[in-house]
């Protein structure tokens, strides 16, 4: 199943940032640490890509800090950009916002005549709108756990020259990683109607045994021997951990839906503990993956179009 989910005020979006980038001095990306590339918008990266960038990883409370480290040096490399990462026990997210906005755009904020312009953006639920309520000390901004509150942009003042301007959260037209697609999904990132919670969770559970097994014996107390459950298959691990909390049916069937639920949940509020779904690594070979088969799509259509147009061949009225 390839996920996809892109509202209409996500079209919208995109134009106002066209429009607004002319006039920023640096762009905040917010990612979740978790899944930072898959986080990452490609669709961002042409609208900014002349201005200075500041990736800031939320949620890293959430996230593996080994993991995490590893995606801030690989975004601290890269020509033009920063990155932090900040959590629920940043006590001034704004004093490291706005120093690291100055280190990029050195010449601006400091005189009310230049002032510092940000624009701040990201995908749905990537904690945008609560950290701008913590950043200006009041809630102004919407927040809650479902993907696409916010709907427009709005500006506000984080000190004297430093102008914050947000925007909704938005995807892209055409999510073509689709390890992508499950991990943003898992987080939540993208509309509760756009995917199957069974087939999410049985990927979540797939990437956990081969990275997390500990977390995963422990979360759930299966009483299997230590190590076995690397060596479940998906499905027969989400009965077992369905069973194991009530999730059942009539004749003690297994709830699959409500399994799922409880997989995800524990994930997203991060019961089952720091945990990251992507490497630097992991995430470049699937991009490249991605790409092959993207391209390998388009041509197959290419060829598909031409062949349709071809001298001779009859349409389907002319066949009628």
């Amino acid at each position: 199943m390839a996920i996809q989910w892109f509202p209409g005020h996500m079209h919208l979006t995109r134009k106002a940032i066209g429009e607004r980038i002319k006039e920023i001095d640096v762009v905040i990306e917010m990612l979740d640490a978790r899944l930072p590339g898959s986080s990452a918008n490609p669709m961002l990266v042409g609208l900014t890509a002349v201005k200075p960038a500041l990736k800031v990883l939320n949620k890293a409370d959430l996230a593996d800090p080994v993991h995490t480290e590893a995606w801030l040096a690989h975004y601290n490399a890269q020509p033009g950009t920063r990155a932090i990462a900040l959590d629920k026990q940043n006590s001034a997210p704004a004093r490291a916002l706005v120093e690291a906005c100055r280190v990029l755009a050195p010449t601006r904020g400091i005189s009310l005549a230049k002032p510092m312009r940000v624009l701040i953006c990201g995908i749905p639920n990537v904690g945008k709108s609560t950290l701008i309520n913590t950043l200006v000390g009041k809630k102004s901004a919407k927040a809650a756990d479902e993907a696409g509150v916010t709907k427009t942009e709005q500006r506000y003042v984080l000190e004297d020259g430093f102008y914050l301007y947000d925007t909704p959260g938005v995807l892209w037209p055409r999510i073509i990683v689709a390890q992508s697609g499950y991990n943003l999904a898992a987080s939540g990132a993208v509309g509760r109607n756009a995917f199957d919670d069974a087939e999410v969770a049985l990927e979540l559970l797939s990437y956990l045994k081969q990275h997390y097994v500990p977390a995963l014996e422990a979360r759930y107390q299966l009483g299997l021997p230590p190590g076995s459950v690397a060596e479940m298959s998906d499905e027969d691990l989400l009965a077992a951990i369905g069973r194991k909390r009530g999730a059942l049916l009539a004749g003690g069937r297994i709830n699959e839906q409500k399994a799922a639920e409880i997989v995800i949940t524990d994930f997203r509020t991060g019961t089952l503990g720091r945990i990251s779904l992507e490497s630097p690594e992991e995430f470049a070979r699937w991009l490249a993956e991605g790409k092959q088969l993207d391209a390998e799509r388009t041509a197959r259509k290419e060829a598909f179009d031409v062949a349709r147009k071809a001298p001779g061949r009859k349409t389907r009225q002319q066949r009628w």
